[in-house]
């Protein structure tokens, strides 16, 4: 059983989820929150859990997609208790895959500025959701009250431009699309399309709807999906041999490398700089420092989009707003 202190840890990290992360996302999911961090025994049953296993929205997943109700938190809490082994199990083997395709939208406005065709690299690819930015269809609204549409297909994604940003008008040409991952997602498999939509937290009527739609984009034509650790040494050079030499090779981390232990964040950062490569990154101005232009994180909002380093906008870390500046 884990100390008293490792619990006191996961109640405080539900109360800080239930305060700040939750509110106006998910109701369920700000109650279920709210229960744990008041709750010592089922704290005590996620406290085994190493830290990146036991957050909320993993936890959270993983119950509903092992059956728990989506109801009031009593009902839930019940579920866990009843299924505890399982519940420790499953989350043991899950982390965080935050498939929003809707990270496509400043992804669009960076490769809008690379020559094509594009060779498209993702790390941190989970099921290749964002791999397709030239199969979405594009709604971006202006300041002016303005509606600019760009592309089709099934996926829509709607974008909110401000402070001037130019409205993409072009979508990349992208001839291959392959992704990296510690525990990719193949999307032809029902199982892992089911982890996905459950990654999607109650009460996103739009984005499970989003998430949906391009998940049978990928499922229709599945990208080249690997297992392995970008970090490590050659893995991923690897993949990259494998893009054709005719193209640009473009290497994306939207929002994959606050997932990355630090030292291995600042190893993956040089080696892909040291590549024959575009890089187009989504993070906190906070993360790390490979910025070529110097940032005040303490007035930024929002995270960086940035291309080799140099910052273009503040964006929505999700990408539902675009900011220019």
């Amino acid at each position: 059983m884990a100390p008293p202190s490792v619990t006191d840890d996961v109640m405080a990290r539900y109360a800080r989820f239930a305060r700040d992360e939750a509110p106006g996302r998910s109701d369920v999911y700000a109650d279920w929150a709210r229960g744990v961090a008041g709750d010592d025994e089922l704290a005590a049953i996620l406290a085994p859990l190493p830290a990146p296993h036991r957050q909320p929205p993993v936890v959270f997943a993983v119950t509903r997609l092992l059956g728990a109700p989506v109801a009031a938190y009593a009902e839930w809490a019940r579920f866990v208790r009843e299924n505890a082994a399982r519940v420790v199990a499953e989350c043991a083997v899950r982390t965080t895959q935050t498939n929003e395709p809707l990270r496509c939208a400043p992804l669009v406005a960076a490769l809008e500025r690379i020559p094509g065709p594009i060779a498209l690299l993702e790390i941190g690819a989970s099921a290749g959701l964002c791999l397709f930015p030239d199969r979405y269809a594009y709604r971006f609204g202006t300041s002016d009250g303005a509606v600019q549409a760009l592309g089709a297909g099934a996926v829509r994604l709607d974008a909110e431009l401000q402070g001037g940003f130019a409205v993409p008008q072009r979508l990349p040409d992208v001839v291959w699309r392959a992704g990296i991952d510690v525990q990719p997602r193949d999307p032809r498999v029902a199982e892992n399309r089911d982890w996905i939509a459950s990654l999607v937290w109650p009460g996103e009527t739009e984005r499970q709807a989003r998430v949906a739609a391009a998940l049978e984009v990928a499922r229709q034509d599945p990208p080249l999906l690997i297992e392995g650790d970008a970090a490590e040494e050659g893995v991923l050079a690897d993949l990259a041999s494998r893009a054709p030499r005719d193209a640009t090779l473009v290497i994306a981390t939207p929002g994959v490398l606050p997932h990355v232990p630090r030292v291995a964040r600042e190893r993956l950062i040089a080696r892909i700089r040291k590549m024959d490569a575009r890089w187009i990154t989504i993070d906190s101005p906070r993360l790390h420092d490979a910025w070529t232009t110097p940032l005040d994180a303490d007035a930024w909002e929002g995270f960086v989009l940035a291309l080799d380093g140099e910052p273009l906008a503040a964006v929505d870390p999700l990408g539902s707003w675009i900011r220019a500046v």
